[in-house]
């Protein structure tokens, strides 16, 4: 519903009310029947922006080589009721989206109690996914995933969206130099329509946001557009599998769990397991794209119950810094939580804990920096005999510090190559613990 004549005239016309007055500031408004001067719209693709300048604005010269099948439009539209709206349409591509950009301006003033309100028709989502963003400051953003909600949204027209600002908010961000103060992505496929963006010192939120505090160590699903389709069937098949391993007589005394890298044995790391550990009747619960509360989702719902390994491997933690950004103390909390649900369900266990492994090419890089924080914190977490904690990271590095895109070709996930370097980096730790009688 868009906002009356009585409730328009308490929103500013200019982006940011009051900016050199005493008067508290009242509104930004980003995008509703009034042009507004200074805001840019733009079409987002992987690596390019597209001003909309006219009626319609694609992506086709940017995606062409590199995203052949791939389709981003963004167009001017209209609502039933005649309102302006902007439509947006996107195929198989991981990233779209629709911002509106300003010049910078200063969001502090309304973050305690303020919040972001849109307007948001879903049309197509069902093979696609969204999540609402706000820059907070230069080289910055904070977002909140939209899939769930926006799939429930689909078919049903026209539906207000209001999020707390807070929702956004981490400490240490700045917020008094936005110039993104609003953007909708989208993945996969799909098509959406937004209207009367704005940013309010008020109102009521009526969708909820995960606690970036706590949301490392909160046992969940894991939700993203990409992997809604096959995360909980792969779940229920690796207990399945683990069960008739058990009633077969086999029942796995080596098991790893983790994220893509782990599950990547099954693929580029195959020929090294099956040479390694298949001997072990050993169990690969790498799940890709997992977080630590996605692991200790499942943990809790039967993943290693009925088990009893000599030795797990766990190593988690490199998408929580990659996908949200976590701070270091956030996802090694989220590490301690899962080794205390290991410990608690398999009690003859012990655990090897592995740095995550270096991610890009360059030693300071953020993401690099970031992982190297929270392995720094690791080996507080083992007692050298029920957990032990291995970093094998120097295998896969030059003498400075660099990561090569031979053995990890998005500088992320090894190769057949990487696997091989990491089994034989790790394996004497692990003959050791194999070797050890049980606890």
């Amino acid at each position: 519903m868009r906002p009356g004549p009585a409730s328009l005239s308490i929103l500013c016309s200019s982006l940011l009310c009051a900016a050199a007055s005493a008067a508290p500031q009242a509104a930004v408004v980003l995008f509703d029947e009034v042009a507004r001067p200074g805001v840019e719209i733009l079409a987002l693709a992987p690596d390019t922006t597209h001003l909309l300048a006219g009626d319609a604005v694609t992506a086709a010269a940017a995606l062409r080589t590199t995203f052949p099948e791939s389709a981003i439009e963004l167009t001017r539209s209209k609502r039933a009721d005649g309102g302006a709206a902007l439509t947006l349409q996107w195929r198989q591509i991981w990233k779209s989206g629709v911002a509106l950009q300003t010049a910078p301006q200063d969001l502090r003033p309304l973050l305690a109690q303020g919040t972001l309100g849109f307007d948001l028709k879903v049309d197509a989502l069902d093979a696609g996914g969204l999540v609402v963003k706000i820059g907070c400051g230069p080289s910055c953003e904070r977002q909140v995933p939209y899939v769930l909600p926006g799939r429930a949204a689909q078919g049903k027209g026209w539906q207000r969206v209001v999020l707390a600002l807070s929702c956004f908010t981490r400490d240490g961000d700045d917020f008094s130099q936005v110039v993104r103060p609003f953007a909708l992505e989208g993945t996969g496929s799909g098509q959406v329509s937004i209207a009367n963006v704005a940013i309010a010192a008020g109102g009521t939120p009526n969708t909820a946001c995960p606690d970036w505090r706590t949301v490392a160590v909160t046992p969940a699903r894991l939700d993203e557009a990409w992997s809604i389709d096959w995360w909980l069937p792969r779940h229920r098949q690796k207990l399945d599998d683990a069960q008739q391993m058990v009633r077969d007589g086999r029942s796995p005394q080596l098991v790893f769990i983790g994220d893509s890298i782990t599950q990547g044995w099954e693929k580029e790391g195959a020929p090294v397991w099956q040479t390694h550990y298949a001997k072990f009747d050993a169990l690969d619960l790498g799940f890709g794209g997992d977080r630590t509360e996605n692991v200790l989702w499942r943990l809790q719902n039967g993943a290693v119950d009925g088990l009893d390994p000599k030795v797990a491997v766990l190593m988690i933690g490199t998408n929580n810094t990659g996908l949200r950004g976590d701070f270091p103390v956030s996802t090694v909390a989220g590490i301690r939580r899962n080794l205390d649900e290991l410990r608690q369900r398999l009690p003859r266990t012990r655990i090897m804990l592995m740095a995550i492994f270096p991610r890009d090419a360059m030693p300071d890089s953020t993401l690099r920096r970031t992982n190297d924080a929270i392995n720094a914190q690791l080996p507080a977490l083992a007692d050298g005999n029920r957990i032990v904690f291995v970093d094998v990271n120097r295998a896969f590095l030059t003498p400075d510090g660099l990561l090569a895109n031979t053995i990890m070709p998005d500088l992320l996930h090894p190769n057949a190559a990487g696997y091989a370097i990491w089994a034989k980096a790790m394996q004497p730790e692990l003959d050791r613990l194999m070797a050890l009688p049980r606890l």
